[in-house]
């Protein structure tokens, strides 16, 4: 095949405009997780401003996340026709422009139709700017790229609900949006100074069909993953969705494999190194997005914390993340791949699995321990094993491979939450069921305690029937928030299980050495 024909590297020439070209792209990834990660904590404030439900102004979110994913696909083509530089660009440019518009909204469906439309255009930022440096960094470069690319996306989401949480307070919700504009139009200058001229490929030709089912398919499987618990995963809403999703895949599929330039380019996963690079990757985001999901949970029901003080107390994590990101790729180039990542599977397995001795009055200096040092986990074995499977395609696959690992990493995490939420429910109700069953309401125990409990209440100056029904109320609510706990804890033990899953996979990168030629005499 001719995308299999050995294409020179390139060189290290020109080291500082490779590096300033990071600059930019570091710069547009950036502004596009941090927008993500601002609208997390603004959603009451949207529901309160625009006179809307929750249910309804969470689409600020998911209509971004669908968006986003499914132009993904699209990235290698669009990448290849107009150039990677030219799409990086026009697609910073138009999340910013987008951005205002969020800003300006007046109701809550132009807040939802302006969201849904940045991330069409903000889509590209991650794919075209990992396929930006696969192919302007030579490969014993592209580890220490990729880790310095990857603080952006650490961060991002430590400064978002801290940085949120203050601007609501103390400014208007436009300036979440507003805030972009600057860093925006710093990228796209950046970018058009100091990127270098990529590559266009003319005489290619759209797949149309490809792309229509892949945006099907991405499309109808994220929504029914975001949506699946509040909708119910037996609705009929959930199960229409995940069929039209099965018989898409199916179709897109059969579609791509026949294609002779496919928009999902289905071949790359016959290289080895590549198929065990997405799945190990899609594992470590399942079991990054448990702690990213868990986490802030616990400590907003439980431990009672403001989204700015839960945004404070994860910092560190996020700081050991990007820490460790940017010298992972050395590592990686010093110790190898293999043990660096067994490395940090290792870590981010253990303390995971400790995490499951959460309790209601765990001190929050020993959480935030274990999830800086989980940190470090997920900081070391996250960039080496994208750059691995990256750098196992020649240059010509890179433009296919980033949108193909990018997009099955973004599902990853979804369906990580996804299964995380449901898990969290379940447990939480058997756990309920467990501690009424130990303590039942005309138990000595609880008898005992509802009597001390409305006394103290009596002491307030209530008649005694009213501090009873009080006194049972709270005890049902500590009960309540016990099995919450308990369904948190087992959660983040399930969550552990795809990182040790991981680790055979990554054995599968050890390469075993050539026996010397024998020497003709």
């Amino acid at each position: 095949m001719a995308d299999e024909s050995v294409v020179t590297q390139p060189k290290s020439e020109g080291n500082s405009q490779m590096w300033f070209s990071l600059i930019a792209i570091i710069i547009g990834t950036f502004v596009a997780v941090l927008n993500s990660s601002l609208m997390n904590v603004a959603m009451n404030k949207f529901v309160a401003v625009f006179g809307s439900d929750l249910t309804t102004m969470q689409w600020i979110i998911t209509g971004y996340t669908l968006a986003s994913a499914m132009v993904i696909p699209m990235s290698g083509y669009l990448g290849a026709r107009f150039g990677n530089k030219n799409l990086f660009i026009y697609s910073v440019a138009g999340f910013t422009v987008f951005s205002v518009l969020c800003g300006l909204a007046w109701s809550a469906n132009t807040m939802i139709m302006f969201r849904i439309i940045q991330g069409f255009a903000g889509g590209f930022i991650m794919p075209v700017g990992m396929s930006i440096i696969f192919t302007t960094f030579p490969k014993e470069k592209t580890g220490t790229a990729m880790g310095l690319w990857g603080i952006a996306a650490m961060v991002a989401p430590a400064l978002g609900p801290t940085f949120g949480g203050y601007l609501i307070q103390n400014f208007s919700w436009r300036i979440l949006f507003f805030i972009n504009v600057p860093i925006g139009i710093l990228a796209v200058v950046l970018g058009k100074i100091l990127m270098k001229e990529s590559q266009r490929t003319s005489g290619l030709k759209f797949d149309t069909p490809g792309a229509l089912l892949s945006m099907v398919f991405f499309g109808s499987l994220l929504l029914a993953l975001s949506k699946g618990q509040s909708q119910g995963w037996t609705s009929l809403f959930i199960v229409s969705l995940l069929f039209v999703a099965f018989f898409s895949l199916i179709l897109l599929i059969w579609v791509e494999l026949g294609a002779k330039q496919p928009v999902l380019d289905l071949h790359l996963f016959k290289n080895l190194k590549f198929t065990v690079s997405v799945i190990a990757g899609s594992l470590v985001m399942v079991g990054m997005m448990g702690g990213t999901f868990l986490a802030p949970v616990y400590l907003q029901s439980i431990q009672g914390l403001t989204a700015m003080q839960t945004g404070m107390l994860l910092m560190p994590q996020s700081i050991a993340m990007a820490v460790m990101m940017a010298i992972s790729g050395k590592l990686a180039e010093r110790f190898g791949i293999v043990p660096i990542c067994i490395a940090g599977l290792t870590i981010l397995g253990v303390t995971t699995l400790e995490l499951h001795q959460l309790t209601a009055d765990t001190p929050t200096s020993w959480f935030n321990l274990i999830l800086s040092i989980r940190g470090i986990g997920i900081g070391v074995c996250m960039m080496p094993l994208t750059s691995a499977g990256m750098n196992a395609v020649t240059p010509q696959q890179v433009g296919n491979a980033s949108p193909l690992s990018n997009v099955c990493r973004q599902v990853a995490g979804s369906l990580g939450i996804a299964i995380f939420t449901a898990i969290m429910s379940s447990r939480q109700v058997i756990h309920y069921q467990h501690i009424s069953e130990s303590v039942p309401i005309d138990s000595l125990t609880a008898s005992s305690t509802i009597s001390s409990l409305a006394g103290a209440i009596y002491s307030w100056a209530v008649d005694m029937t009213t501090a009873s029904g009080t006194a049972t109320s709270y005890l049902a609510g500590f009960m309540q928030k016990e099995a919450y706990v308990r369904s948190i804890a087992d959660t983040f033990f399930i969550s552990a299980i795809p990182a040790f899953v991981c680790i055979p996979f990554v054995l599968l990168f050890i390469q075993r050495k050539k026996a010397p030629a024998e020497v003709k005499e």
